[in-house]
């Protein structure tokens, strides 16, 4: 039997690249206001922390700062004394971004107004879908109202805009133009400081067209989910495809300030970094957590961690911000070039997990998050999407060229990854949201897990719930009542209807069974209560696996905010194919509940070997061995023929 590896991402030499240089020492005075060095201690990203007690005191690392409140002129005060630079404030999420010398880390993290300090980060990407996932075929919709007329609506995600996190887009591409000729791109921002919007690197425009490409080139082959939706072009990525965490958090303060003025009702983030500090400390999980509380859907990539150089598969690699529970996080499914799904699977390079980010206590004892993930995946191997003119990504790889069009603007080329797989999935949310505008991000993501098709042969780590069903979820997101408020009671009917459709889809003349049941936290939940009553856990400010009440190794429903026909399992599963509770037992979920090395069925669920990043082209073949990105790109995929 093969040894199953878990492994922990490597962020040492993300701190290389830290900018380094004199700075001032320590304000006198504020030791009256210091709290203990172990308390300050825990208040330090585990990467930070070491590097702040095996570096030279001198020396300057760019830091995140989270406050407890927002900063005030004190605190600004404070840090230009601490000897910080290039500061840069995030005004929606109590934080700030600096640079500051090593000696002035642990005694501004000994204030009580300091909640944490992460590094700043690197981050980076992650390497026809209409028909397979369910989107043509709800494409148009019909309604009879009561006096007998017939409306039909195109569900395209027209009024809906997805701001798109990533290396630019190009505007001018004939797939984001509208029927009048006219880009899409409703607004544009940079945040990588090289002072331009498009898509020089080349992955961000492929990532756009996927969640919104129209259907104006090969006669609609390549059309995107949400094909007449808008698009928000944030650049947070460079000319080589880096970026920093800073710069991704003055992308998603920028939307929290924007989203209204842009009607931002989906964030989609086809990069991340890798997943050290817990989710309750991590500086993007924390944003992205208050724009779900906003009423945004936040989509971010699971990563492409999924197997070592050896293709031994790895678990415990999803990246940030995917590992926050209030995101949908998306791993990658393999159609195998067809538009039927019953030879789908899920690619080897996909993250799986359980989340391994952590806090340390003061006993220097390790506390991992180990979090289901994915929530879902999506289609993401070979999937062809529009090209940059020029971009480096095509430029370096040639073989990437779809061969479509030798036209700038018609040009379109193949890319693979958990990066194509979530604008898949940030479309699907599109196309609920213009059908039924009511509906909160936890209940776009709750449609989106009970709709979705378990694939056979694998466990919850690697496919969540299983894949996107985007016809099944417009059903669903149909039917949901648009009454609600928050004084909504536990346990009122979801649906308009007292009869619930059928947890059946068909596509391409074969019917799949919905999962009919929710990834939360540690475990999941199962019953009919999750689609025909109202479940507290689908309002805002408050998560879904809030509904879970955990003790030690034992898990409950919580009776106040969870119906009592919602069952929760006790495994995690192998699936059969069907229901998301039918399936062998892969590990228990109380040992999910406990930290350090879990052994079962020769799965060594544990820190184990350090998997480098690069760039992935043809069957796995590494392209350089660099911590320049701090995820892999999956150019080519797994070894299948191509979505067309």
């Amino acid at each position: 039997m093969k040894l199953i590896k878990l492994c922990r991402a490597v962020t040492w030499l993300t701190l290389l690249a830290l900018p380094v240089g004199l700075g001032a020492g320590l304000p006198n005075n504020d030791s009256a206001r210091a709290q203990s060095k172990s308390s300050a201690s825990a208040k330090l990203s585990p990467d930070l922390s070491a590097h702040v007690h095996g570096g030279r005191g001198d020396a300057r690392v760019s830091v995140i700062i989270q406050f407890n409140n927002a900063p005030s002129r004190q605190l600004d005060d404070l840090l230009l004394n601490y000897g910080a630079k290039g500061t840069r404030k995030f005004r929606n999420f109590n934080s700030q971004a600096a640079s500051l010398p090593v000696n002035a880390i642990e005694a501004l993290a000994a204030r009580s107004e300091v909640r944490f300090i992460s590094p700043d980060r690197q981050t980076g990407t992650f390497g026809h879908v209409t028909t397979t996932t369910g989107a043509e075929a709800v494409r148009v919709q019909t309604s009879i109202s009561l006096l007998g007329i017939t409306t039909t609506t195109v569900l395209d995600g027209t009024g809906i805009s997805i701001a798109v996190v990533d290396s630019g887009i190009d505007m001018s591409h004939t797939s984001l133009l509208d029927s009048n000729g006219l880009s899409r791109v409703v607004a544009s921002q940079d945040f990588t400081g090289e002072n331009r919007t498009d898509d020089v690197y080349g992955h961000g425009t492929h990532v756009a067209s996927l969640a919104a490409g129209n259907s104006q080139i090969s006669n609609g082959a390549y059309t995107g989910i949400a094909a007449n939706a808008n698009l928000v072009n944030l650049r947070v990525l460079n000319s080589q495809g880096i970026g920093s965490t800073s710069g991704l958090l003055a992308a998603l303060d920028w939307v929290m300030t924007n989203h209204t003025l842009y009607n931002i009702r989906v964030v989609n983030m086809s990069l991340g970094t890798p997943a050290v500090d817990s989710y309750k400390n991590d500086p993007l999980c924390q944003a992205v957590r208050r724009l779900v509380d906003a009423g945004i859907v936040v989509v971010a990539a699971a990563g492409n961690n999924g197997k070592d150089a050896n293709g031994n598969k790895i678990y415990g690699e999803i990246h940030s911000p995917g590992n926050e529970p209030a995101a949908i996080t998306v791993g990658a499914s393999n159609s195998f070039g067809t538009d039927a799904r019953g030879d789908d699977s899920i690619t080897t390079y996909s993250s799986r997990g359980p989340t391994r980010s952590y806090w340390t206590d003061a006993s220097n004892i390790n506390h991992y998050d180990n979090l289901i993930k994915p929530d879902i995946v999506a289609p993401g191997n070979k999937l062809i999407g529009a090209a940059a003119p020029g971009n480096y990504l095509l430029t370096t790889y040639p073989d990437l060229d779809a061969g479509v069009s030798t036209l700038d603007n018609y040009q379109m080329m193949y890319m693979s990854g958990t990066s194509m797989a979530t604008p898949v999935a940030a479309g699907a949310a599109a196309l609920m949201l213009q059908a039924n505008p009511t509906l909160t991000p936890n209940l776009v993501k709750a449609i989106l897990m009970y709709t979705a098709q378990p694939h056979a042969g694998f466990n919850m780590l690697e496919q969540g719930a299983g894949e996107i069903n985007v016809k099944g979820a417009i059903r669903v997101a149909n039917l949901v009542r648009m009454d609600r408020t928050a004084l909504t009671p536990l346990g009122a009917p979801l649906l308009t209807t007292s009869t619930p459709p059928s947890a059946t889809t068909t596509l391409v003349g074969q019917t799949f069974s919905w999962s009919q049941g929710l990834i939360l936290n540690h475990t999941y939940a199962t019953g009919s209560d999750l689609l025909t009553k109202y479940q507290k856990v689908y309002g805002t400010s408050v998560l879904l696996g809030e509904g879970i009440v955990e003790n030690g190794t034992d898990q409950t429903i919580d009776p106040t905010i969870m119906s009592s026909n919602v069952r929760i399992g006790t495994d995690i599963l192998n699936s059969d194919g069907t229901l998301l509770n039918s399936g062998t037992a892969f590990l228990s979920t109380s040992m999910l509940l406990g930290d350090g090395t879990m052994l079962s069925d020769g799965i060594m669920v544990g820190d184990g070997i350090m998997v480098g990043d690069g760039i992935m082209v043809g069957d796995g073949i590494m392209v350089g061995d660099t911590f320049l990105h701090a995820q892999s790109t999956i150019l080519n995929g797994d070894n299948s023929s191509c979505m067309r």
